[in-house]
C-alpha cells in the first residue's frame, strides 16, 4: 500500500495499494489509463451472494494479515521492489523461512477474541511467493521452504473450527514471473521482458484462484490488488476481469469479489474498498472515488506498515482504533485492520495487546456496531451514529459540550445511556430538526453511547 498526493490522485481513479515504504517515484506517478472494458454479459449476483453481502456488512470488523518471506527482511512487503535486488537473490530467503512459532489456532483465537469476525490474508503478494500449496509454481511455502506447511490450509481449518470467516488477498502483479507483463513497478527485479506472456500469466492466476476456491472450503471474499501497475500504459491494459470474476462466482457463488483499485466499483464486484480512509474521505489521497451502494470496507494499518517492519513501532492507541471502527460503522463500512506477523510466525506483542483491548470494548458495546448500518446523518464534530432497526446509537467521541445536536430526521421517542440504561434528556429542535441531547457530566470514556428509540 502506498502514499499518494491528493492532487495527483485527483487526476485518476486508479491509484495503487502499495507499501507505506513504496518508493516516491512509484507512489507519485500521474495515472492516465484505468477503466476496464464494459462487460459483455451483465452481472446478476446469485441469491447466496446477496446474502453474503448482508452478512459481510453485519460482521463490521475483520483483521488483515500481510505475511510472506518479506517478513524475514523486516522492511515491509515491498522490500523486493524497494531494495533493487534481483528476484533470484530475493527468492533465496525462502530457504531460511521457518516460522517455528506459527500456530493457526492461536492466531484465530486471538483475532476472534478481538471481536473480529473474519480474517483476510495475503495468499500471494507482489513478490510472487505463494503462501499455500499450489501445483502452478514450486515457489510456494510447502515446496520452497524448510517449513513445508500450508499456511492457508491450516488457517482455513482453524477458521472453520472457531467460527470465523476467511477472505483471501490475491495480487494481480508478480515481480518475479517472466510471463507477467511488467508495469510501472518491479522493473529492476531481473525479469526477462522477452518472455512476457499475458495469456500464460492470466491462465496461471486463474488456475491458482481455482485452487484457492476448491481446496480450502468456503471463502468469504477474494481481495484483489494491483490493477494500478498498468495505469500509465499508453493503451489501457485489459485485465480480463469479467472472465476472472465470473470464474470466482461460478466456483463459489457466495464468494464476494473486491478489488482495491481506488475506482468506483466495476460491474462484477461485490464490495467497494477504501484504503487508509473512511468512505467519502480522502485524507490519505487514495479514496477520492464516489461511494456506491455496495457493501463497503476500509483497510487501515495498526501502525504505519502493512508487512512486518521492525523499526515501525508507531502503533495507533486503542481509543483511536476503536473510534476508527465506530467511524467506519457510522458510514456503513467494515474496518479491516492490518497486522504484519513477524518472521517467527508471531503476531507482534503490541498488536496483540491492542486487539485484546478492542475485544474487551466490543464485548461490552458490540451491539452498537455489529449488524448495524450507517447512521442517519454524516459524522459530526462530536462523533457519529449507527442504526439497527428502530435504534439509533449516538457515539459521542468529544463530550466537552454539555449538549449536542443530533440531526436525525426521525421522531425520537426515548433516549438512554447505552452502558447504564440511565435516561438522557432530549428536546426536539424545531429550527434545525432532530433533537438536542443534554448530556451533563459525561464519564471519561472512549465512546459515550446514547441509545435513541425512533419511529
Amino acid at each position: 500500500m502506498k502514499k499518494v498526493t491528493l492532487g495527483l490522485l485527483a487526476l485518476s481513479c486508479l491509484g495503487g495499494i502499495a507499501s507505506a515504504d513504496a518508493p516516491k517515484d512509484a507512489a507519485e506517478q500521474v495515472t492516465t489509463s484505468a477503466r476496464q472494458p464494459a462487460r459483455k454479459v451483465p452481472y446478476i449476483p446469485a441469491p447466496e451472494n446477496l446474502q453474503a453481502r448482508e452478512k459481510f456488512a453485519d460482521d463490521a470488523f475483520g483483521v488483515f494479515i500481510h505475511w510472506g518471506i518479506y517478513s524475514m527482511f523486516g522492511q515491509g512487503e515491498w522490500y523486493l521492489q524497494n531494495c533493487g535486488m534481483p528476484a533470484t537473490e530475493y527468492a533465496k530467503a525462502a530457504d531460511g523461512f521457518y516460522p517455528s512459532k506459527f500456530d493457526a489456532a492461536e492466531w484465530v483465537a486471538a483475532i476472534k477474541d478481538a471481536g473480529a469476525k473474519y480474517i483476510t490474508i495475503t495468499t500471494r503478494h507482489h513478490d510472487g511467493f505463494s503462501m499455500f500449496k499450489t501445483k502452478e509454481s514450486p515457489y510456494n511455502i510447502v515446496e520452497a521452504t524448510p517449513f513445508g506447511r500450508d499456511i492457508i490450509g491450516e488457517l482455513a481449518d482453524e477458521c472453520r473450527k472457531q467460527g470465523i470467516g476467511l477472505n483471501l488477498y490475491y495480487s494481480h502483479i508478480d515481480w518475479t514471473r517472466d510471463d507477467y507483463p511488467t508495469g510501472r513497478t518491479g522493473q529492476k527485479t531481473g525479469k526477462d521482458p522477452q518472455k512476457e506472456d499475458w495469456a500464460g500469466y492470466y491462465k496461471f492466476m486463474n488456475n491458482q484462484l481455482t485452487e484457492l476456491l476448491t481446496n480450502y472450503g468456503p471463502v468469504g471474499a477474494i481481495w484483489f490488488d494491483g490493477l494500478w501497475d498498468h495505469d500509465q500504459d499508453s493503451i489501457p491494459f485489459d485485465w480480463q476481469l469479467e472472465e476472472q470474476y465470473d470464474l470466482i462466482h461460478k466456483l463459489q457463488p457466495a464468494t464476494l469479489v473486491a478489488n482495491n483499485h481506488h475506482c468506483e466499483p466495476i460491474e462484477g464486484e461485490d464490495i467497494q474498498l477504501f484504503e487508509r480512509d473512511l468512505p467519502g474521505e480522502n485524507k490519505a489521497g487514495l479514496s477520492g472515488q464516489a461511494v456506491s451502494q455496495l457493501s463497503l470496507e476500509t483497510c487501515q494499518t495498526m501502525n504505519g506498515s502493512w508487512g512486518y517492519r521492525a523499526i515501525d513501532q508507531n502503533y495507533k492507541d486503542t481509543p483511536t482504533l476503536i473510534r476508527l471502527l465506530v467511524g467506519a460503522a457510522g458510514k456503513g463500512a467494515n474496518l479491516l485492520l492490518n497486522v504484519g506477523p513477524q518472521p517467527s510466525g508471531e503476531i507482534p506483542a503490541k498488536a496483540r495487546e491492542h486487539l485484546k483491548e478492542m475485544g474487551q470494548w466490543l464485548r461490552a458495546n458490540g451491539e452498537t456496531v455489529y449488524g448495524t448500518r450507517r447512521g442517519d446523518f454524516p459524522a459530526q464534530e462530536w462523533g457519529t451514529s449507527t442504526r439497527k432497526g428502530n435504534k439509533l446509537f449516538v457515539h459521542v467521541f468529544d463530550s466537552s459540550n454539555p449538549t449536542i445536536h443530533v440531526p436525525t430526521p426521525r421522531k425520537v421517542k426515548s433516549a438512554k445511556e447505552f452502558a447504564t440504561g440511565k435516561k438522557v434528556k432530549f428536546t426536539r429542535d424545531k429550527k434545525r430538526g432532530g433533537v438536542t441531547l443534554t448530556l451533563g457530566q459525561v464519564p471519561d470514556t472512549i465512546d459515550y453511547i446514547v441509545e435513541l428509540i425512533t419511529d
